[in-house]
């Protein structure tokens, strides 16, 4: 029987796009869609179809967008990236012989249904090679022996699967292929934006209909379905027989052409030839020029590629940067180290490396009182060895002792000459100062080679990265030490399993140095960024967490007592307000009251239309009733109870007396250090009850804390960036920016400006760095929007540089995909050109603020990193203890406040040459806040 093969390009297009690592050709241009296209196309030619033809989306509208104007309003535009490869894509497709096809008006989906139901039904059997399951509709096996109705078959060429007949289709799906529209419908589909029942997911869907046979019997039988769900299916029963429209593949598409005129073409070998050069791809060049250009790879070839099967694509779905060393994706070699012997050969092959990635094992996540159970080194890829010392459990074979081992290894750990690489390698650095080992030339980590790369495009944990980079699959850490109630801890780990878990760690991330070392190298501003802000900084954090700060646990128990008081009063009063006991931690009870009982307008809903009991909504009515803001009142101290005064001295450590935070490098996308367990970024200061908090945080006897914040950093930013005359005439000045603002925008000499006129002021010059909108600015200050929207224009035609600048920067974002910091760091917009205007308009509210937030946090970095190395050889002196945003906090003998005082204003005023001058607020206390 003759074969047809419809290839579904769209999808594999984006698939190959998503699953592969942002490939390069040698010139640049980006490739990791392509070479994922070209491998399932030779893999599918291997096969010889009769027949075969490649199906594309045309461009713009379908018919239906026409039914549904929300229909896949969501998605974002194509990546630039990806835009790119869309061209050569086709052109490799044409140079193959192969015919593409795309009809306006519909979509790839309708045109190979057409296709494929016109074929079988004229006795040619076809497979349809995507990974949509929306295909499955179609799926059925031939109706008998003399051909006169073939079988529709789906292939996923990138994972082997296949779907060929019904029970196929029921054992994936729960559903038969002629039940998929129904169930498609019921499910709804996030990345086309069809809405379905809320809460309807796979199982329920296939549930419904096997008892009911159908979206109709679903419909028809609504009423029998009870508890929640049932609420939700009917709350979108009108909703339903469109969704089965949407999903279902149009059969009857005018495609021009019959299957039997979809023969393979002649190749264009030397325009193939041309592209596989251009593209790097040098085992299709192979094949090619040894006549088997029509081959899937067979074995790995000697410059790295996928798997050697269309299936292996399951196994590995991600490549590396332009075929990279098969070495980069292959298994490990991986050495216990249980001898002094082996022990000494470690150490000898680390002497002569020139640099080498190294990882711990510990019995804790917590960095400060976790101890060393073992320790990883790879010097090459592929080649890594672990080296027990602490697994104790029932059983455990002889290992070296630790101090012998750490003893070893300490002239390499602490050479600043021998180059260390990890995997957020703070950690490292904790565990082995906890140890006796201060690390030094720690000189590459993997986390911040890829967060500056791109700080969106992935998560920058070791397995993400390792997917994403190398396609390679790691062991995971509940592979080895299970998980929930059952998880053990690493020493009670057998030590052959620690031996492949360990070493394959400092393994990985030698491999991945070597892929995102050169992705830096070849963009000299974000590599200048790595090694002269992240990298420098990761020793600096290192010692502020290992500092930590002193806490009054008592100072903080009495204001938890305190809080408690005013929470049970606010309790009582709200009882009393409401005339009845109530809840008030519970959304449900506080909504029910509110807008049921008093009849309060909701005025703020929640995503899904329901009446909201959230802060917002709460302020919204405050001014109603007085019920809103009592339950605003107890929720903040309640917060402030739980989240600090309660929780704050049980974070204590026995060994140090004091609270350590940890700090994130790769958190915030625009470089803002994040702080964690406990956040000591976020207590709030705008409240005498939030300011209270930072008394608790205390100076030693014979020491105080010293506080150095930097003034209106971001507003300076601002007018660096924009160069408008009338702000850094301003701030050469020394205005008060908000009052000279103020002026400026009510057209009165400075010394007349009113409070109410330097409020307003202050709301536009933060307001608009934020992106807000005369709606939000309105709202801020209890004007009209018409009287918000007077005021940014007055803003505007003072500083026309400002509004300049926000246009540029906007149009530099789209042209790009991406903004910059001062000092060149990068913040990419993925949804800068969305069709969905609050996608669009949040992207654009980033591209205007994220290069003011990253320069702020790049100054800070830096000086963060001069101060550090001025305080090394003080150390018995002043401490560095806290960064919160803009503000660094010190802890400093008495005798040496003013000498701080001198060198940290002067080195935070030197960490950047702006337009305008850095200031530096200073403040010394007892504690915290008499320091703010």
């Amino acid at each position: 029987m003759k074969r047809l093969v419809l290839i579904d390009g769209s999808s594999y297009l984006y698939r190959a796009f998503h699953a592969l690592p942002p490939l390069t050709s040698a010139d640049g241009e980006p490739t990791g869609a392509l070479f994922g296209v070209v491998n399932m196309l030779r893999a599918t030619l291997k096969e010889k179809p009769d027949y075969i033809a490649f199906v594309v989306d045309a461009p713009g509208k379908t018919f239906r967008d026409d039914l549904d104007e929300q229909y896949k309003a969501h998605r974002p535009p194509m990546p630039d990236d990806l835009r790119s490869q869309v061209q050569p894509m086709c052109d490799i497709v044409h140079a193959l012989g192969i015919d593409i096809i795309r009809i306006d008006g519909v979509e790839a989906d309708d045109v190979i249904g057409t296709l494929a139901v016109q074929a079988a039904d004229a006795g040619i059997d076809v497979t349809i090679s995507t990974s949509d399951k929306d295909f499955a509709q179609l799926v059925r096996a031939g109706s008998d022996d003399n051909g006169a109705r073939a079988g529709i078959a789906l292939v996923n060429t990138m994972s082997g699967s296949r779907l060929d007949d019904d029970a196929g289709v029921v054992d994936k799906y729960g559903v038969r292929a002629d039940q998929i529209v129904d169930y498609l419908a019921l499910m709804g589909d996030k990345v086309d934006n069809i809405p379905g029942v809320d809460k309807c997911g796979p199982k329920t869907a296939a549930k419904w209909l096997a008892e009911y046979d159908s979206l109709d019997g679903v419909i028809a039988n609504a009423d029998r379905i009870t508890g929640k769900i049932g609420e939700n299916l009917r709350a979108v029963l009108d909703r339903l027989p469109l969704n089965r429209t949407l999903t279902t593949i149009k059969l009857d598409v005018d495609v021009g052409r019959v299957p039997t005129e979809l023969v393979l073409r002649d190749q264009h070998v030397d325009e193939l030839r041309a592209l596989y050069t251009r593209y790097g791809f040098k085992q299709a060049l192979r094949d090619l020029d040894s006549g088997q250009g029509s081959a899937v790879t067979e074995a790995a070839s000697d410059t790295g590629s996928v798997r050697n099967t269309a299936a292996g694509y399951a196994r590995s779905p991600v490549a590396v940067a332009n075929e990279p060393d098969p070495a980069l994706a292959a298994p490990g070699e991986y050495e216990g180290v249980m001898t002094r012997e082996q022990l000494a050969a470690w150490v000898a092959k680390l002497q002569a490396a020139d640099e080498f990635a190294l990882d711990t094992e510990t019995d804790s996540l917590d960095a400060m009182r976790a101890n060393l159970v073992g320790l990883s080194f790879a010097i090459e890829p592929g080649f890594a060895c672990y080296i027990p010392v602490g697994h104790d459990y029932p059983g455990a074979p002889a290992q070296l002792p630790r101090e012998a081992v750490l003893d070893a290894l300490r002239p390499l750990l602490e050479d600043p000459d021998k180059r260390k690489i990890g995997q957020h390698g703070k950690y490292e650095m904790h565990v082995l100062r906890r140890h006796g080992v201060r690390m030094r030339g720690y000189s590459d980590d993997t986390m911040l080679e890829s967060f500056v790369h791109n700080a969106t495009a992935s998560r920058h944990d070791m397995d993400s990265l390792a997917l994403r980079y190398l396609g390679y699959q790691t062991t995971k850490y509940v592979d080895v030490a299970g998980k929930g109630a059952k998880q053990i801890t690493f020493n009670q780990v057998a030590v052959d399993d620690a031996v492949k878990y360990g070493a394959e760690d400092a393994d990985i991330t030698l491999r991945l140095h070597r892929v995102l070392s050169a992705k830096l190298a070849a963009e000299p501003a974000l590599e200048q960024v790595y090694r002269d802000i992240e990298i420098p900084l990761v020793p600096v954090l290192e010692r502020i967490e290992a500092n930590g700060v002193l806490v009054d646990a008592d100072e903080l128990r009495r204001q938890s007592a305190d809080l408690g008081k005013r929470m049970l009063a606010a309790q009582q009063k709200a009882t009393g307000l409401a005339g009845r006991t109530f809840n008030l931690d519970s959304p449900k009870q506080v909504c029910a009251l509110l807008f049921e009982e008093l009849k309060l307008p909701a005025l703020v809903k929640t995503p899904k239309g329901q009446p909201s009991a959230n802060e917002e909504a709460l302020e919204a009515i405050a001014d109603l009733h007085e019920l809103p803001r009592v339950i605003l009142d107890y929720r903040g101290l309640a917060k402030l109870r739980s989240t600090y005064t309660d929780k704050l001295p049980q974070m204590i450590n026995p060994d140090t007396g004091r609270v350590h935070t940890s700090y994130h490098q790769a958190g915030a996308a625009t470089g803002r250090l994040a702080s964690s367990d406990p956040n000591l970024q976020n207590i709030p200061i705008r409240t005498v009850d939030g300011r209270r908090i930072r008394t608790a945080f205390i100076a030693p006897e014979g020491r105080r804390i010293v506080a150095c914040d930097y003034s209106q950093i971001e507003l300076r930013i601002m007018a660096h960036l924009s160069g408008d005359e009338g702000l850094l005439r301003a701030f050469a000045a020394g205005d008060d920016i908000h009052r000279a603002t103020a002026a400026e925008v009510f057209g009165k000499p400075i010394g007349e400006v009113s409070g109410n006129e330097r409020r307003a002021a202050k709301a536009i010059n933060f307001g608009l760095m934020y992106g807000m909108s005369a709606f939000g600015l309105a709202k801020q200050l209890d004007v009209s929007r018409g009287e918000a929207q007077d005021y940014i224009g007055l803003y505007f035609s003072r500083y026309p540089g400002v509004r300049e600048f926000m246009d540029n920067t906007r149009q530099q974002a789209r042209d790009r995909g991406y903004v910059e910091t001062v000092f060149g760091r990068r913040l990419y917009l993925d949804n800068i050109d969305a069709r969905n205007q609050g996608l669009r308009a949040g992207a654009e509210r980033a591209a205007i603020n994220a290069p003011m937030q990253g320069t702020a946090a790049d100054i800070i970095k830096r000086a963060m990193i001069d101060i550090h190395g001025w305080l090394e050889a003080h150390a018995d002196r002043a401490l560095m203890i806290l960064q919160v945003h803009d503000e660094l906090v010190f802890e400093v003998d008495t005798g040496f406040v003013d000498t701080l005082l001198a060198e940290v204003g002067a080195r935070m005023v030197a960490a950047a040459q702006l337009r305008v001058p850095l200031v530096v607020d200073s403040g010394v206390g007892a504690n915290w806040d008499e320091a703010h």
